[in-house]
């Protein structure tokens, strides 16, 4: 990643793994614009914003909303079993997952702690699954931005704690329960 970072091609990488790291890269360098300029915000234009950056070469329809035009469906999880876990249904032009936006920003402005507002919405953007794909790496964005818009540092999980990573979310898909996850956020951030 580094090498790819500093504008060097890294032989016998697929072309899809270079691209991805190039656009979360893109994706990073204007969130770090939004956030210095203090035009950064938790709102759906600015993750769809992000989003299309970030899913440029892979999401089905980037920077929108599964629903969202005339694409339609998915948002169906597979659990490192191998169940399947439904989507939630984007409703007409995706307005059940803008509504479900709208309602997980609105119940955010209630918290006083911004780091326990930025893993409610890690978690509660992940689950949703608002994108075809991209997902967990749009809410770590907004995620990241809104901690770091309030004076935080963004929360990174290292690779050591990725096992521990995956099971949270799974436990988030298969049962609703943020539990494990917020605890493993909260514990991965910098006081």
């Amino acid at each position: 990643m580094r090498t790819l970072l500093d504008g060097v091609t890294v032989g016998g990488k697929p072309i899809t793994e270079t691209e991805q790291i190039l656009a979360l890269r893109d994706a990073h360098s204007r969130l770090d614009e939004m956030v210095a300029t203090g035009s950064f915000a938790l709102v759906k234009a600015t993750t769809d914003e992000l989003h299309a950056l970030l899913a440029r070469h892979e999401a089905i329809k980037s920077g929108h909303f599964r629903g969202e035009g005339s694409v339609t469906g998915g948002g169906h999880v597979r659990l490192s079993d191998g169940t399947r876990v439904p989507g939630l249904d984007s409703g007409g032009g995706g307005e059940a997952l803008t509504e479900r936006f709208d309602h997980i920003v609105s119940a955010l402005s209630s918290l006083r702690d911004p780091r326990e507002a930025a893993i409610i919405y890690f978690a509660a953007a992940t689950r949703a699954q608002f994108y075809f794909d991209g997902n967990k790496r749009t809410a770590r964005l907004m995620t990241s931005g809104y901690l770091m818009a309030n004076g935080y540092d963004a929360i990174s999980i290292t690779a050591a704690r990725r096992l521990e990573f995956n099971t949270a979310l799974d436990s988030l898909f298969a049962s609703d329960d943020a539990t494990a996850l917020a605890r493993l956020l909260a514990s991965s951030a910098i006081d």
